[in-house]
C-alpha cells in the first residue's frame, strides 16, 4: 500500500505543479496582451493635431524715404513682403493698402540711418512694421493672420 500512497502523492503534486504553471502562463499571456493593446489604444485615440494653415506671402511696393538727418541726408529704399496665413487677410491687405503704406512711410521716416543699419535695428524695424500692418486691419482675427514682415531689399544711401 505504500506504493499506491506514494503514487497518489506524486500524482497530486505533479497535477498541482501543472495547474500552477498553466495559471502562470495564462496570466502572463493575458498581461502581455493587455499591455500590448493599451499601447495601441493610446495611439488610436491620440488627440488630433491642429491643422497647419499654409502660409502665403504678400509683396508690397518698394518704399523709398528720407531718413532723419544725422550728419547728412540719407535715403532708405526698402522692399517688403508680408508673411501671412493663407486666408482672407490678403484681400484685406489689398483693401487697406493706402493706410498700410501711410503707416509704413511714417514709421520709416522717423528712423535714422543708425537706427536701421545694425542687425538688431533691422529686426526691431521688422517687428514694428508687423505691428503697424496689424493695426491697419479692422478685424482682430485678421490681425492674428499677419505673421511677420520680411525684407526683400534694404538699401541705405
Amino acid at each position: 500500500m505504500s506504493d499506491t500512497a506514494a503514487e497518489k502523492k506524486s500524482g497530486k503534486k505533479g497535477l498541482v505543479i501543472m495547474i500552477l504553471v498553466s495559471v502562470i502562463a495564462i496570466g502572463a499571456g493575458a498581461g502581455g496582451a493587455w499591455f500590448f493593446m493599451q499601447g495601441q489604444q493610446e495611439d488610436e485615440y491620440e488627440p488630433a493635431r491642429p491643422k497647419k494653415i499654409p502660409t502665403a506671402f504678400k509683396e508690397l511696393d518698394i518704399f523709398t524715404v528720407n531718413l532723419q538727418p544725422e550728419d547728412r541726408n540719407q535715403y532708405l529704399q526698402l522692399g517688403l513682403t508680408v508673411k501671412i496665413r493663407d486666408t482672407d487677410v490678403s484681400q484685406e491687405i489689398d483693401r487697406q493698402m493706402p493706410e498700410i503704406r501711410n503707416r509704413v512711410l511714417l514709421l520709416l521716416t522717423s528712423k535714422t540711418a543708425n537706427d536701421v543699419s545694425t542687425l538688431i535695428g533691422k529686426k526691431q524695424l521688422g517687428a514694428e512694421l508687423t505691428e503697424e500692418i496689424k493695426k491697419s486691419l479692422d478685424s482682430e482675427i485678421l490681425r492674428e493672420e499677419v505673421m511677420a514682415v520680411l525684407f526683400t531689399s534694404f538699401v541705405i544711401q
